[in-house]
């Protein structure tokens, strides 16, 4: 049978040639289905005999659905005929979980190629069916595993910040027995910072994404939660906050928590006297499709030196250190600014983690 490109027709080839693609055909290392363009089989391998369980002579003249599991079936010949009207060399199924029905009842995951083909002037698709059974199986452990690993990573998150809590409790109940206004702050400061990064495994613990987390929601709740940390004597003070949702690793996410920690407590001890009302403002944005800004920004009569940029001269305080420290480590840039005359905004510009890959949509539809 002289086999040929689709568009070429056969041109009187001997039985030589018939033979040899005939022996080409039922030596190929694949099962291999040759269709009519009325959708019945003309003739199989013995791999295909083999991975179905039939036998070729059962197999001709059959449809071709025979071969699809019954859930399938259904719509299979309509996209079969669109295939034709347009015929083209191609795989089916990509993204998709493919399956060929065995004569026994059971199914076997499949790869299949489709190939237009002229035989004597008639249309006919050659199919090339492979079994991923094997493969199917290592991507059901490795998913398994994955699984497991996953399960472990939201764990180990989960006991971070309880940890996390515990150390903040006894800063909180050393802090009670401190007498001295200076030390009792600095305590008072650790707890923050503590609370601040187990904010982030409580949030990557409840994230569906355990390699990211929405640092917009993250600084609303971390900004408010500094706010309400401060005595009745604050109460005057208004917080606004508008934040974008920006995905963060944790890399990221616990320099920039930290940062505003700092900066959202330094407004909060220095802008503003006992009893003054203000507003502190925090806001989190996209600029450039490639970097993020964070701002915190008061009214009042300004924040303190230890969140000025490096070059506003030496200090002895822990957080321009920190602020220091901390801009360096995600490779930002500091800036502050006066509010018209009244105020502070202090911003901080740094580049956005590389998004993680997409995993590819997969669908359980079989593919005519």
């Amino acid at each position: 049978m002289p086999i040929h490109d689709h568009g070429h027709e056969a041109s009187g080839d001997g039985a030589g040639a018939d033979d040899l693609l005939l022996h080409v055909f039922e030596a190929a290392p694949s099962a291999m289905l040759l269709v009519a363009a009325d959708g019945r089989i003309r003739t199989a391998n013995r791999h295909l005999e083999q991975l179905f369980g039939h036998r070729r002579e059962d197999l001709a003249g059959q449809p071709v659905e025979m071969l699809v599991p019954e859930r399938f079936r259904g719509p299979h010949p309509e996209h079969r005929a669109g295939f034709l009207r347009a015929p083209s060399v191609r795989a089916m199924g990509a993204g998709r979980d493919l399956f060929g029905l065995r004569r026994d009842g059971s199914e076997v995951p499949i790869e299949i190629g489709l190939n237009p083909m002229r035989v004597r002037g008639e249309l006919y698709v050659l199919a090339s069916i492979i079994d991923i059974t094997q493969r199917k199986r290592g991507e059901n452990l490795l998913r398994a595993s994955l699984a497991e690993k996953e399960t472990l990573l939201r764990e180990i998150h989960h006991r971070v910040k309880n940890n996390m809590q515990v150390v903040s409790s006894l800063l909180s109940l050393q802090t009670s027995n401190v007498d001295e206004p200076r030390y009792r702050a600095m305590f008072e400061e650790c707890q923050a910072r503590v609370r601040a990064m187990a904010l982030i495994h409580e949030k990557l613990y409840a994230s569906g994404n355990l390699s990211q987390l929405d640092a917009g929601e993250y600084v609303r709740e971390l900004a408010h939660m500094l706010v309400r940390s401060y005595d009745q004597r604050r109460a005057r003070v208004r917080l606004d906050v508008v934040a974008e949702a920006l995905p963060l690793d944790i890399q990221t996410a616990i320099p920039v928590g930290l940062l505003l920690n700092e900066l959202v407590t330094n407004a909060m001890k220095h802008a503003f006297e006992d009893g003054q009302g203000g507003t502190v403002r925090v806001a989190l944005r996209c600029v450039g499709g490639s970097d993020a800004e964070l701002c915190v920004a008061d009214d009042g009569r300004g924040m303190a030196e230890p969140t000025a940029p490096a070059e506003a001269g030496p200090t002895r305080g822990l957080g321009l250190r920190l602020v220091r420290g901390l801009v360096r480590q995600i490779d930002g840039e500091l800036h502050r600014r006066t509010e018209s005359g009244r105020g502070v905004a202090v911003t901080i510009r740094f580049p956005l983690p590389a998004p993680a890959p997409a995993e590819p949509a997969t669908s359980p539809e079989n593919e005519p």
